[in-house]
């Protein structure tokens, strides 16, 4: 894979900087400007997605290095101008008793302040403690969930949504109740991934929206009847690699298309393990330091944006390795190819 880069400034304190060509810029909304002292520092970009140059517009990300109840709403109403009626908020609610899940707590206050809002998920397809609903409903109960109504979409089925010009899947089979919601928000603890490399929000609803009886093994390609095993990465069973990313891609583009200007982004950087929340007690402990909280209205800018952070991030040697060992950056590219977002980001800090 061709591998391209440009900087990104980043951010140790309050500050405002303008966007400038051949850069992502960073700047601070803030009442009284400080000085900030910027370290420049190469970032890695994936096929067709970032160039040195650029023209035209760049998406909009705000971040902030804050990770609490109050700063997730303050990013959130800097970007929910579209959402409106019924609010779906995807979130990855974990396995039994995981440690790196996003805190009970800052979800609670969040959907909280969201009218008409209730948390969705979908059964898994590995066997486990969520691959039928009632063993589903059971974790949802040890893990917290319990202070709003948790949607598991695929309860009573799926529903098919078409993808647009796609990769490899013409369609995929989401849960059923998707289609029920006029907005979506996509609230994603970013991390590492065992097969995409690294779970943003692509992962978030391209695994996590497509159901488990169905729409998971159309985006894994998994060829067999019996449940998947972790030697079916290996032996042909399941795409890995360049193909699993461009599935996901096709999967997050059909949600994407279907709600159209009423889908938002939220990534939180911390406890960013190399391991999904999917791996429950089992994650590896995360070596990588916490960074912050993303916000934007274009899927493909904050995870790449996310990627910048941990590759300009100097205790991320474990999570870079987790993303270039399973070709992760594909995702970004794919992302890119399917005109899923902006190539370029102005990344705004907020205090």
């Amino acid at each position: 894979m061709d591998i391209t880069r440009r900087d990104l400034f980043k951010m140790a304190g309050v500050a405002a900087i303008g966007l400038t060509a051949g850069q992502s810029g960073i700047h601070h909304v803030h009442a009284a400007p400080k000085i900030l002292k910027l370290k420049a520092a190469p970032v890695v970009g994936s096929k067709n997605v970032t160039g040195t140059k650029y023209t035209g517009s760049a998406a909009k990300v705000y971040f902030t290095d804050k990770i609490d109840a109050d700063h997730l709403i303050k990013l959130y109403n800097m970007i929910n101008g579209e959402i409106f009626g019924k609010v779906a908020i995807k979130l990855h609610t974990g396995e039994p008793n995981g440690p790196n899940i996003l805190p009970r707590d800052m979800v609670q206050k969040f959907q909280a302040q969201v009218p008409n809002s209730n948390i969705i998920e979908t059964n898994t397809m590995y066997p486990g403690d969520r691959d039928s609903t009632a063993k589903h409903r059971e974790t949802l109960q040890v893990n917290g969930w319990t202070f709003c109504d948790v949607d598991i979409m695929d309860a009573d089925g799926e529903i098919s949504l078409p993808v647009r010009d796609y990769f490899h899947l013409p369609e995929v089979s989401m849960g059923k109740t998707l289609v029920d919601y006029d907005s979506l928000i996509v609230l994603t603890h970013f991390k590492g991934h065992a097969s995409g490399g690294f779970g943003g929000s692509l992962k978030n609803i391209a695994i996590g929206c497509a159901g488990g009886q169905i729409g998971k093994r159309q985006v894994h390609n998994f060829k067999k009847t019996t449940p998947p095993a972790a030697t079916d990465w290996h032996d042909g069973s399941m795409d890995e690699y360049e193909t699993f990313m461009e599935n996901m891609a096709d999967s997050g583009k059909a949600t994407c298309d279907y709600f159209g200007k009423r889908i938002v982004f939220l990534n939180v950087m911390r406890r960013m393990s190399v391991d999904c929340d999917c791996a429950g007690v089992r994650a590896a402990e995360p070596t990588c330091a916490d960074v912050g909280i993303l916000a934007s209205t274009d899927i493909l800018a904050i995870d790449q944006a996310c990627c910048d952070l941990v590759y300009s991030a100097p205790d991320s040697a474990d999570l870079r390795e987790r993303i270039e060992s399973r070709h992760g950056l594909r995702q970004l590219s794919a992302m890119a190819e399917h005109k899923m977002g902006n190539t370029q980001y102005e990344l705004i800090g907020v205090d």
